[in-house]
């Protein structure tokens, strides 16, 4: 596709293919699997949109200013399986390897360099977005010019109000009325999506909901009221930045994600180190 930028949230898609695949393993009993199905994801993704320019975000290690703001921020996540920390930085390597650009932001999460460089590219380049996410919150990058596809589907505007009863303009306000237990971020007591739907229809924003919270009556009105100091925070917490500097990172936006030769040095090392002949589609 012409014209057209494809962002591949990695850590969702290593985590798809950990537990989608059966535990592969190379001759040293090493596991594989997550490599093999997060390789072979990229090249169906590649393969079927043919994008112009294509990069894979991965979230760095340590915390990002969202810890910061909210020590609790994820807080009660499982651990990554140890199984797939083990390959970790084989993946990263071999992706590099296959030739696609890799980004890893130290201080911010995968999703807000995925929306930088989403906006940067219909902003400044007039260029189409696909994302590739299983991640819910990035539907509030969704516009008429970025989409995203999950398991072969794509998402846009209409896909998104239908799902969730609102536009993605107003996806923060909605998550931040009910929350998002996922992230441990607790949304406002007793507000499921069926009334925040409602009230974000008869209000239209999250700042109208709370200017009018002593408007509203009942069990909802007084557990608005006693949320109003922790929404603001929760919003910020929510809303994926599209500003982070990538200018260390990235050569130019664009021209600098594009697919690359495949590093045929790299590859033979990484074969030659974790005994992957066996698995010869890496090189095809």
């Amino acid at each position: 596709m012409q014209n057209t930028l494809l962002l591949v949230d990695g850590s969702s898609c290593i985590y798809r293919a950990f537990y989608a695949l059966p535990d592969i393993r190379n001759i040293d009993n090493f596991p594989v699997g997550a490599l093999y199905g997060t390789i072979k994801m990229l090249r169906k993704l590649y393969k079927n949109y043919r994008a112009t320019y294509i990069a894979c975000i991965f979230d760095a290690k340590g915390k990002n200013f969202r810890n910061i703001l909210y020590p609790s921020y994820k807080a009660t996540r499982k651990k990554m399986p140890y199984n797939l920390i083990l390959q970790i930085n084989l993946i990263h390597q071999m992706i590099k390897a296959i030739g696609w650009p890799i980004l890893i932001i130290k201080g911010v999460e995968a999703d807000d360099v995925i929306g930088t460089l989403a906006k940067q590219a219909v902003t400044k380049h007039n260029l189409k977005v696909i994302i590739s996410t299983n991640d819910k919150d990035m539907a509030q990058l969704v516009s008429n010019k970025i989409a995203l596809i999950n398991n072969n589907k794509i998402h846009d505007r209409t896909t998104i109000i239908s799902r969730f009863g609102v536009s993605p303009e107003k996806i923060v306000d909605y998550f931040s009325l009910i929350g998002d237990m996922s992230d441990n971020l607790p949304g406002v007591k007793k507000i499921g999506p069926k009334t925040a739907v409602k009230l974000l229809n008869q209000y239209n924003s999250l700042e109208n909901i709370i200017n009018n919270a002593n408007n509203i009556k009942g069990v909802i009105g007084k557990n608005l009221r006693f949320a109003l100091n922790w929404l603001p925070k929760l919003k910020k917490l929510l809303t994926i930045k599209t500003d982070c500097d990538l200018t260390k990172n990235i050569v130019s936006i664009p021209e600098s994600l594009i697919l690359q030769p495949k590093d045929e040095k790299l590859l033979m090392q990484l074969f030659n180190k974790y005994k992957l002949n066996k698995l010869n589609f890496l090189m095809h």
